[in-house]
C-alpha cells in the first residue's frame, strides 16, 4: 500500500508520482509530447522540461484539434478558504503561459460551495469572502482582463445549477462513494458538488451552441473529479475535458505538500521579507550536521526542500540549476548560502506580486461575471407593473 494520501480534500506523506500514474490512469508527458508542444509555441516552460507537469488526459486531441483551427479554451480554479500560498500560485504561471502561447480564454472557477460544503469550520460568508481576496492573486499574475473570466460558484449559481442538474441526473450515489470515498455520514451537498465543477468544462459549448475543445491544467489531487466528468459528459453529447497535472510544491519541512494549514512550512503571498527569511531559514535541508562534514561529504539535494524550491519555482535557469546542484553534492556550496540565495528570489518575486495585488483592487471588475440577480429590485419592478 503507498506510503501517501493523494484525494481533492487531503494530501499527505511522500507523494510517489509513478504510483499516481498508474492508480489515476493518466499519462507521462514524454519528451516527444513535449516536442509538439515546442513546435506550436516555439519555446517550452520549464515546468514541462522539468516535469513538474508531469502527466496529461488526451492533450495530444487538443493539440490536434488546435492545428485544425479548432481552439481549446482552458478552466482552472481555486478552493477559496484561505490565503494564497506559492503551491496554489505555481500553476497559475504555468496556466498563464498557456493562455499567452495560444491566446485562449481562460475561465476560472472559485469554488466557495465546496470549501463551505467540505470544511466543517468554514461559514458560507467568510468563504465567498476569500473567494475575492483570492482573486486579487490571480489577477496579479497578469492575465489578460480580455480573455479571463473570474467566477465565484455562488454569484454564478443559476447558470452552474442549471446545467449541474442534467450532469447529475447522469451520475450514480454509488460512483460517487466509489471516486471520492464518501460514506453516509458525508452531506447531500457533498454528493452533489462534483456536478458543479463539471459544468466549466463545457461553459464555451453552451455559450456557442457547439463543442468547444476544454482543457484543464491542476494538480493531481483534483484529478479525480475530473474523470468523473469525463465518463458523464458524454453521455450529454460533449467532448470530454483534456487536462494536464502537476506535481506539489513541497513543505518547507521533510515531506507532504505545502500546506495552508500549517502556516510555518509554507510560503504565502502576504508574507513580509522577514517572515520569508525566518520560514526558509527554518527550512529541512540535504545538508550535514556540520560545515566541515559537509565540505568533505557534499550536501543531498534530492532531499532537501530548499534545493526543491530552487528546482521547481525560483531558479528556472538550467545552467544556474546544475551549478547549484554540482556545489552542493560537491561540499562546495554550504546550507546557509543557498537558503539566502532562495530567500532573495522569494521575496523579489512577493515584492513585485504584492505590488500588482494592490493594483488588482482597482481593475478586479474587469474579470469578474456575476449574475445580476437582485430580488428585491425585481420584486419592486413588478409591483410596480401591476399597479
Amino acid at each position: 500500500m503507498p506510503n501517501f494520501i493523494v484525494t481533492p480534500w487531503e494530501v499527505s506523506g511522500e507523494i510517489d508520482y509513478d504510483k499516481i500514474i498508474q492508480e489515476f490512469g493518466i499519462e507521462p508527458i514524454d519528451d516527444k509530447l513535449i516536442s509538439r508542444i515546442k513546435e506550436i509555441t516555439s519555446e517550452i516552460h520549464p515546468f514541462l522540461t522539468r516535469k513538474i507537469f508531469f502527466a496529461h488526459r488526451d492533450l495530444n486531441w487538443i493539440l490536434d484539434e488546435y492545428q485544425k483551427g479548432n481552439p481549446f479554451y482552458l478552466y482552472t480554479g481555486r478552493g477559496p478558504s484561505g490565503d494564497i500560498h506559492l503551491g496554489h500560485i505555481m500553476p497559475w504561471i504555468f496556466t498563464k503561459w498557456l493562455q499567452d502561447k495560444f491566446n485562449v480564454e481562460l475561465w476560472f472557477q472559485l469554488t466557495d460551495d465546496e470549501k463551505f460544503l467540505f470544511n466543517q469550520s468554514l461559514s458560507l460568508e467568510d468563504a465567498y469572502k476569500y473567494s475575492y481576496d483570492n482573486a486579487l492573486d490571480i489577477i496579479a499574475l497578469g492575465f489578460d482582463p480580455k480573455n479571463t473570466f473570474i467566477f465565484s460558484d455562488i454569484d454564478l449559481a443559476g447558470t452552474l445549477y442549471r446545467n449541474a442538474l442534467k450532469i447529475a441526473k447522469k451520475i450514480t450515489f454509488s460512483t460517487i462513494k466509489a471516486t471520492f470515498g464518501l460514506n453516509n455520514s458525508a452531506n447531500i451537498g457533498q454528493i452533489f458538488y462534483t456536478s458543479i465543477q463539471t459544468v466549466p468544462a463545457i461553459i464555451k459549448s453552451l455559450i456557442e451552441g457547439r463543442n468547444v475543445p476544454c482543457i484543464i491544467p491542476h494538480a493531481v489531487d483534483q484529478d479525480p473529479h475530473f474523470r468523473l466528468s469525463r465518463d458523464v459528459l458524454p453521455k450529454l453529447g460533449y467532448y470530454k475535458p483534456a487536462s494536464i497535472q502537476c506535481m506539489f510544491l513541497p513543505s518547507l519541512q521533510q515531506g507532504g505538500k505545502m500546506s495552508a494549514s500549517m502556516k510555518h512550512t509554507a510560503i504565502f503571498t502576504k508574507d513580509t521579507p522577514d517572515i520569508v527569511k525566518k520560514k526558509v531559514n527554518n527550512a529541512f535541508t540535504g545538508g550535514q550536521a556540520s560545515a566541515k562534514i559537509q565540505r568533505e561529504l557534499g550536501g543531498n539535494p534530492s532531499i532537501c526542500s530548499v534545493y526543491k524550491y530552487h528546482f521547481m519555482f525560483f531558479t528556472l535557469d538550467n545552467d544556474e540549476i546544475k551549478i547549484i546542484h554540482s556545489r552542493c553534492t560537491g561540499g562546495d556550496l554550504l546550507c546557509g548560502e543557498c537558503k539566502n540565495n532562495l530567500i532573495q528570489k522569494i521575496n523579489k518575486f512577493l515584492l513585485k506580486h504584492q505590488e500588482q495585488r494592490e493594483k488588482a483592487k482597482d481593475i478586479i471588475e474587469n474579470y469578474l461575471l456575476k449574475e445580476k440577480v437582485d430580488l428585491k429590485s425585481i420584486i419592486k419592478e413588478k409591483m410596480e407593473k401591476s399597479n
